[in-house]
């Protein structure tokens, strides 16, 4: 039953990064080019430009990533410090950040390294590159820390190069439903005793926690389930599902935006 379950995380993770709203998506290989540009700077995007079919642009503050980990949907929080490309290896890209788990915060060091890169031959946008790098990922909690273990998986990041040729994230359907960037998928396993667990992320979506039984339930952006609130997401449920104006959005909304890595 593991093996089946394993073959099936596979092909649905085969899925998710070689199909977009359930059409096959035509690319070109853009492996060996890759190497010329900074993925760091899509991994670590501080703020994004919004644009659409309109010519409007906007300059977006980028969402701190949603995760989960275990079959409950326990809230996981990730926060990347420093990703830096090593030059003697531009593939590989050496990573500092921190997790957190309820108030239990944790460090970790690891790698990044990219294993596939395309851009796509259809765009919306023919004066821009677009395309995907997916990189193996693996971080290494501090093993002096209680509860520590490694987190290993695959990362889709979404990029492009724009007119200019400037480097940077994707977000030309950033006001379409169901944005999502920087999607990992993966497991989070124990030093000591290596119970495994599933470990989701990603930025404004969760892949792999979608509808039925999942814990994001919303249509046009990420809604937590009622039956979920209750593992970690009651302030975020506050911060976003309560009317703006009200104390205790705004209370949970600061608390949001905390620097908890700091």
């Amino acid at each position: 039953m593991k093996k089946l379950q394993n073959i099936t995380s596979i092909i649905f993770a085969f899925f998710l990064f070689s199909q977009t709203f359930g059409q096959e998506v035509k690319t070109m290989d853009f492996f060996s080019q890759i190497k010329n540009y900074d993925l760091s700077t899509i991994l670590m995007a501080d703020k994004f430009l919004a644009e659409d079919n309109e010519n409007e642009k906007e300059y977006i503050k980028r969402a701190e990533m949603l995760g989960f980990i275990g079959n409950d949907y326990q809230r996981f929080f990730i926060h990347f410090v420093s990703v830096i490309q090593n030059p003697a290896n531009p593939m590989e890209y050496f990573a500092y950040g921190k997790t957190k788990v309820k108030e239990t915060i944790r460090t970790f060091q690891g790698t990044i390294i990219i294993k596939q890169a395309e851009t796509y031959t259809i765009v919306d946008w023919p004066e821009y590159k677009e395309g995907f790098a997916i990189c193996d990922l693996i971080l290494y909690e501090d093993n002096k820390q209680s509860s520590t273990g490694f987190i290993k998986g695959s990362v889709k990041s979404e990029f492009l190069i724009d007119s200019k040729g400037k480097f940077r994230y994707d977000a030309t359907s950033f006001g379409a439903d169901g944005f999502s960037n920087n999607q990992f998928i993966g497991s989070w396993t124990n030093y000591k005793t290596n119970i495994t667990k599933k470990c989701n992320w990603g930025d404004y979506r969760i892949p792999e926690c979608e509808w039925n039984n999942g814990c994001d339930i919303g249509a046009g952006e990420f809604s937590i389930s009622e039956r979920f609130v209750k593992n970690g997401w009651e302030n975020y449920k506050s911060a976003y599902t309560v009317e703006p104006d009200k104390s205790e959005a705004k209370k949970a909304k600061q608390k949001e935006n905390e620097k908890w890595w700091k």
